[in-house]
């Protein structure tokens, strides 16, 4: 595969288009629609969706009748016929057609000069400012049949669909403005038989608030048939007798706006995306109820007649036209991240309070290391004591120093719990350490500086038997702090240890999110001034498991080296677990978001001194390290969770949730195709989208 391609990676690039109409002239509004195709092709776009009666004008009332303009339609189809022979996309443009006797708002379909299909307009408004009955027949009951414009022939009917041969998921289905309004739209069958894009050809004029209601149409139908949404309404150049035309454009992927045009535009303009046909298949599989829709509605392939054709995309680089969000857990938006912010922690406060009030448990304990995940564990306890009356005492939160226990760690975590007003403890885990190494007859305690994974886990081991035995003494119920992305690489240790608990508020958050919490509970004042200044410098502090003694020249242990950055980790598990993609697309994926510091947004407040880039060399190798530990070694870590609440949309890892594998898998599928088709990276290769 061409790992640079697009189309290699299961995206098509798409369009939709708003020309500078004039009234009642076809072949200038064709040669505007040609002139705007040009660039299209140039931009290797697949699919370019025009407004409504693109071709004659929308406004033009009674002279929709006059047979000049009609027969000066039939010449613009002609030259748009023509004139597509030598670009690439496939073509959905307005046009008034007459058929067996009537007139017909119509959609027509073109590609590679051929006139594939003509589909009519079923739902015509007839109220307040509109009056399209007078003009224009139905296309309802028209399935099946076939028009002839001038020399060309082609299926008319509202049962077409439009499938490329040679791009798997691109399945084109057109409907007209008013259509999409009605309480069952056509696209809803349309996408049931197997249509992936939906393209709605409008006119639609303009009022003060209409373009929210178009978008809330289009994000719900998207979202509703798992499709992409193509919008284009008329503007500029159509006539403001009684009405006035916005030109407004977007695009929607499953429910999320991905690209969107300035409003009232000067002269005509497009917007592109390129939409992931692999995300719609993969969520469409997911989603089972989505076929049971279609077997309950009887909607089979035979409801639709699909008319092939081929995109015949260049196989090179073409650029990317997606903005890929570098924290897909942590969006980069201001006031959406307030908002999830808001809804995780309030998830995992109202979680542990019905646990608490279920059991009848009044007191918690837990071990607080002066790290991010138990720091944010801590003041969710804290919360929910506020939230069920009870006093913050009844958490018995313990500091359990170890063989590499850092004294601003130490000093951040009684700081904190101080500040909160728990019940503090410090319990030094090390004399029962050194015993259970001299009982192993580990080199450690014969005075060697053997620092293994026995060394690391006698201490984790040890902390969580304390927290199990004190949550005994104290009729109590251990929190656990480890989170969505320790839990995915397998960083904790298994049963007694920190992948073990009574209840893991964590469990369902990623690392990158939690810091983001923490900051958001600091900046929304959720506690006193005490303790907002202790998270403060909580945040600022390195991720480190301090296990291990810091080494000669005084470095600490670094979890990131081992493991890679979190923020990579992060990246692979949301693609991974939410939509099941191969290696090489998460690769394309992370090196758009990631190969440049300058691109794109960063969340709000994200510290300038930890904004980084990668080269596709650093992105292969975490991957690489990623698929290795999450399929072939950390499953049975995963497969025996206590319980915790599911946090964010792109999943969990519970195996009573989102997430059931078996623990002994293995990882090769997954390593071949990242041999197969991300080899190990040249020089060359470095360079960033």
């Amino acid at each position: 595969m061409n790992f640079r391609s697009i189309y290699e990676h299961g995206f098509a690039r798409v369009a939709a288009c708003t020309t500078c109409c004039r009234l009642a002239d076809p072949a200038a509004n064709a040669e505007a629609i040609v002139a705007m195709l040009a660039a299209l092709h140039q931009r290797s776009v697949a699919l370019a969706v025009f407004p409504e009666l693109a071709l004659s004008g929308y406004a033009i009332d009674d002279l929709l009748f006059q047979g000049v303009v009609q027969e000066g339609v039939e010449r613009a189809i002609d030259r748009l016929i023509g004139a597509s022979e030598v670009l690439m996309p496939l073509i959905l443009v307005g046009a008034p057609l007459r058929h067996a006797g009537r007139l017909y708002n119509c959609a027509l379909a073109i590609h590679r000069g051929r006139l594939l299909g003509v589909v009519p307009k079923v739902h015509l408004p007839n109220y307040r400012e509109f009056y399209e009955r007078r003009h224009f027949a139905s296309g309802d009951m028209m399935q099946g049949q076939e028009i002839a414009i001038g020399p060309h022939r082609a299926p008319f009917g509202p049962d077409l669909l439009f499938a490329a041969e040679d791009l798997e998921g691109l399945v084109v289905h057109p409907e007209i403005c008013e259509d999409l309004w009605v309480p069952i739209p056509a696209s809803s069958k349309a996408a049931l038989a197997g249509a992936t894009v939906l393209a709605n050809l409008s006119a639609s004029n303009i009022t003060i608030g209409k373009a929210d209601t178009r978008r809330l149409l289009c994000q719900s139908q998207s979202a509703r048939c798992l499709a992409a949404y193509l919008y284009c309404a008329a503007g500029r150049g159509e006539s403001t007798t009684d009405l006035a035309w916005d030109g407004q454009t977007t695009i929607v992927e499953n429910g999320v706006i991905v690209a969107e045009s300035p409003r009232f535009p000067e002269s005509g303009q497009y917007t592109i995306a390129d939409i992931d046909l692999d995300l719609l298949i993969q969520e469409r599989l997911r989603q089972g109820t989505f076929d049971d829709n279609r077997r309950a509605n009887a909607v089979t392939e035979k409801a639709f007649r699909r008319v092939s054709f081929r995109v015949a995309p260049p196989a090179g680089d073409t650029g990317f036209e997606r903005v890929v969000e570098r924290f897909p857990f942590v969006p980069s938006n201001r006031e959406r991240l307030a908002q999830d912010c808001y809804e995780a922690y309030n998830i995992q406060v109202t979680a542990l309070e019905q646990r608490l009030a279920a059991t009848g448990i009044a007191k918690v304990v837990i071990g607080v290391s002066g790290g991010l995940d138990s720091t944010h564990a801590l003041i969710v306890a804290a919360k929910a004591m506020d939230r069920l009356d009870k006093p913050r005492s009844n958490i018995l939160a313990y500091t359990m120093p170890g063989f590499a226990t850092s004294d601003a760690t130490k000093a951040n975590a009684l700081a904190l719990m101080s500040a909160l007003g728990v019940t503090a403890g410090e319990l030094d885990i090390r004399p029962a350490a050194r015993q259970m190494l001299a009982d192993l007859n580990h080199p450690f305690a014969r005075g060697e500086s053997l620092f293994d994974v026995t060394f690391e886990n006698v201490q984790a081991g040890l902390r969580t038997d304390y927290l199990f035995r004190l949550a005994n003494m104290n009729g109590a119920m251990v929190i656990g702090t480890g989170d969505l992305s320790e839990l995915a690489l397998g960083w904790c240790t298994y049963g007694v240890g920190d992948q073990m608990s009574h209840y893991a508020v964590n469990s369902g958050v990623p690392k990158t999110l939690i810091q983001h919490l923490i900051r958001w509970c600091i900046t929304s004042r959720q506690f006193a001034p005490a303790v907002l200044s202790t998270l403060s410098a909580i945040l600022a502090t390195e991720i480190s498991p301090e296990l291990v003694p810091a080494g000669a020249e005084g470095m600490a242990q670094r979890t990131e080296a081992v493991i890679g950055p979190y923020e990579l980790q992060d990246f692979n598990l949301f693609y991974v677990l939410r939509h099941g993609f191969r290696p090489a697309k998460i690769a394309f994926l992370a090196l758009a978001a990631w190969g440049d510091v300058m691109k794109g947004e960063w969340p709000q407040d994200f510290p300038k001194d930890r904004r980084h880039a990668y080269d596709l060399q650093e992105i292969r190798h975490w991957l690489d390290v990623f698929i290795r530990r999450f399929f072939g070694m950390s499953q049975f870590k995963r497969s025996a969770l206590p319980n915790g609440p599911k946090v964010v949309a792109g999943g969990s890892l519970s195996p009573r949730g989102d997430w059931r594998a078996p623990s002994d898998g293995n990882a090769q599928a997954w390593l071949d195709d990242l041999a197969e088709n991300l080899p190990m990276a040249s020089p060359s290769a470095n360079e960033t989208l």
